[in-house]
């Protein structure tokens, strides 16, 4: 599970804040990323709508993220 964010981005902090809550939920694991240091391929394909959640290296959710649905990701 990885969370694609920007400093200072209150977008960004609503998404962590689901993100963090679910997986210590159900006891999965999860990176933070900021975009603006990652390598050029991320940044080329997300840097223009972050925030971006990424389950087992596939996008699932932009902009906003609803717990359930991640939930369900997680434990599929």
């Amino acid at each position: 599970m990885t969370v694609l964010v920007r400093a200072q981005c209150t977008t960004c902090d609503r998404m962590e804040d689901v993100v963090r809550e679910v997986c210590a939920e159900v006891g999965v694991g999860w990176e933070r990323v900021d975009i603006d240091h990652a390598d050029a391929d991320l940044r080329g394909e997300f840097g223009d709508r972050i925030p971006v959640t990424l389950v087992d290296g596939e996008e699932h959710a932009t902009w906003r993220v609803e717990a359930a649905a991640l939930r369900t990701a997680l434990q599929a």
